[in-house]
């Protein structure tokens, strides 16, 4: 109650909490995003995404820690390598999860999680890390708000890929193949469209955006090995929110998503946040199974 009465005696705590969740929300929608396009095109919940995320931090974090490169240069780097990452992964064991029941997916990818945790642990440690870009920070309403610019840099990067993302798979060859894939898979193959090659490719390009996240969250805030399940519960959820396919909806409930969090994590308090998120997704889970009963009762 004291928090929540701070709150209304300073509204300028609750923009700056509304507007760092703001920003934060581009980075959720962007790894979201990747997963409902694995979820629509191969019908696989990849549990793993979080793991991807992390690693595509590590990558950037590396580079930075041991090169010297500016993170903000790791970005494409991270694209590439969890790009070839989520390829060979496919051709070793996602391929044997098309056509399968969704809970057969679900047991194998979490698998790759537990095993993509286990090995950055191995490689990286289990210390806590983040890559500084020096940006520095940018201050509004007098001073009263003061938000790191490497933040807006990520809102304006991330919106930036989702955006080319989509274009993409609208114009481009391989795009129209995957949305042909998506719709029908059986009629796509008929039409002599090698559906094999576009699983390979789609889980590929969710791996990379999932790089691309990372490489923003390790600039953004920090990383360690076990930090990814957060951020497949929220992919997760926001597009149980926003449904298959649509980009904008991903982006206004991964927008409202990080608003929510950081303002639920002042109030509840920062170690009460992650269960929010938790318990956040329990409650759309259950709202949603109640509207679909409903929609089937009317149908019926």
């Amino acid at each position: 109650m004291d928090n929540i009465s701070l709150l209304i005696q300073a509204p300028s705590i609750l923009g700056q909490l509304v507007l760092d969740g703001l920003l934060a929300g581009a980075i959720f929608a962007l790894a979201a995003y990747g997963l409902a396009l694995v979820w629509g095109v191969m019908n696989i919940i990849n549990v793993a995404q979080g793991e991807f995320v992390i690693l595509g931090g590590y990558v950037s974090y590396t580079l930075y820690d041991k090169f010297g490169i500016n993170p903000l240069w790791t970005v494409p780097i991270a694209f590439v390598v969890l790009y070839a990452v989520g390829w060979l992964l496919y051709k070793s064991i996602i391929y044997r999860l098309v056509d399968r029941d969704l809970f057969t997916s679900l047991l194998a990818t979490f698998g790759i999680s537990i095993l993509l945790q286990q090995l950055m642990n191995q490689v990286f440690g289990a210390d806590v890390v983040g890559a500084d870009a020096g940006l520095g920070s940018a201050i509004f309403a007098g001073g009263d708000i003061v938000i790191a610019k490497i933040k807006f840099v990520s809102f304006v990067l991330a919106l930036v890929c989702g955006v080319v993302l989509v274009m993409a798979l609208k114009r481009s060859r391989l795009g129209q193949a995957i949305r042909a894939t998506a719709q029908d898979a059986r009629a796509a193959r008929i039409m002599g469209v090698d559906t094999d090659k576009v699983y390979a490719a789609t889980f590929s390009l969710n791996s990379a955006i999932c790089g691309v996240a990372g490489a923003l969250v390790a600039m953004t805030w920090v990383i360690h090995p076990f930090i990814g399940l957060v951020y497949t519960v929220r992919s997760f959820m926001i597009v149980i929110i926003a449904g298959l396919g649509n980009l904008a909806a991903v982006v206004v409930s991964g927008l409202g998503l990080g608003a929510l969090e950081n303002v639920a994590g002042f109030v509840l308090g920062a170690e009460f946040q992650a269960a929010f998120v938790f318990g956040l997704l329990v409650v759309i889970l259950v709202i949603r199974n109640a509207m679909v009963r409903r929609k089937r009762q009317v149908l019926s």
